[in-house]
């Protein structure tokens, strides 16, 4: 059973020591939690609310602490999105969670062992990079296919990289094409915050360089460019380990300019 007078006092008491200045969003979102009669919000989404306050400056120690017991009192209770989303802060060590994909792993089979669709599809990420050893692309691919027949277009995505390159499955470029322009046109503009860029990079590499698709130099450029736009938002956001992929989209779009500028007629050029 949560103790809801536990936590609005624990709130209370990092109210009293937390920095206004350096969390403005977080102070006003506390103060209306000690301030409420009756607790209204549940553990977890507090602790949600207060990883989306004052993004994505890193949080104290204490408010860190703080949020994960909110997170274990609800995996008590067998809340599996608090154990999926406690593994997530493992994994991305992100707004100054300690990054340790032991635990990630561990939280994220909690959750999967009660059917979290989110939470199967991180593990098919910690297989698919060997977070935790070896790289396992049969568990891989397993675990994003229950993802991607279930509406999650990472999943869907991610299966086909493993058609690109040939993971587990025979390699398939155009099938690995499909699948990402598949992943475009059933898109909600909710999705394209977090699935957009890192499909509009790999669209934009095989245009370029004709792979699974004839070569296409603009369009390379458009989805270079529509790549840079999403991922500059997902780091902005505090996303960090999308950096790689946003300087890829900036110099993929050098490399295009290059390319169409070779194509051009030699000559002195004027504009009007």
């Amino acid at each position: 059973m949560i103790d809801k007078i536990y936590v609005m006092n624990e709130a209370q008491s990092i109210f009293s020591v937390l920095n206004a200045d350096e969390f403005p969003e977080t102070h006003e979102y506390l103060t209306d939690i000690f301030s409420e009669e009756d607790l209204e919000e549940t553990p977890y989404e507090i602790a949600c609310a207060l990883l989306d306050c004052d993004k994505p400056a890193e949080l104290p120690d204490f408010l860190i602490d703080f949020i994960t017991e909110l997170f274990e009192m609800e995996i008590e209770e067998g809340n599996d999105d608090a154990m999926n989303a406690l593994g997530a802060m493992h994994y991305d060590g992100r707004r100054g969670f300690e990054q340790d994909f032991e635990k990630a792993v561990y939280y994220y089979d909690l959750a999967a062992a009660n059917g979290n669709r989110q939470a199967q599809e991180n593990l098919g990420y910690c297989y698919y990079y060997g977070r935790t050893g070896a790289p396992d692309y049969e568990k891989a691919f397993n675990y994003f296919a229950l993802g991607a027949f279930d509406g999650h277009l990472i999943s869907l995505y991610k299966i086909g990289d493993m058609y690109l390159n040939g993971y587990y499955v025979k390699k398939n470029v155009k099938e690995a094409f499909y699948i990402y322009t598949r992943c475009l046109e059933t898109m909600t503009d909710e999705a394209a915050q977090s699935v957009a860029g890192p499909v509009f990079l790999r669209l934009g590499k095989m245009h370029l360089y004709g792979i699974g698709t004839e070569k296409n130099l603009m369009g390379a450029l458009a989805c270079y460019q529509r790549a840079e736009f999403f991922l500059f938002n997902m780091v902005k956001e505090g996303d960090y380990k999308y950096k790689k992929s946003l300087l890829a989209a900036i110099a993929g779009q050098q490399k295009v300019r290059e390319m169409l500028a070779a194509e051009l007629p030699a000559g002195n050029w004027t504009f009007e």
